[in-house]
């Protein structure tokens, strides 16, 4: 799952080597929380006009769970 997040966000941003993803320690519910940091002036590319580039991540990154019968939550930091 982690390796899926950064690929999607390398292929979005211009400074690959700034793209970092942390995760927490699985939640109450048992869903895995997965940081994604990138660099400051690629934060634009990766939320998109009105967040619709976000949205489209936590959809794959979610429909992907689903076939690993897991819950996943991204946050982009």
């Amino acid at each position: 799952m982690e390796q899926l997040l950064k690929t999607i966000a390398q292929g979005l941003v211009e400074d690959k080597d700034s793209v970092n993803i942390t995760t927490d320690s699985p939640l109450e519910d048992g869903t895995i929380v997965y940081h994604l940091h990138v660099a400051p002036d690629d934060m634009g590319r990766v939320i998109g006009k009105q967040g619709r580039i976000a949205k489209a991540i936590r959809a794959v990154m979610k429909a992907a769970a689903v076939r690993k019968d897991i819950k996943v939550a991204v946050e982009i930091d």
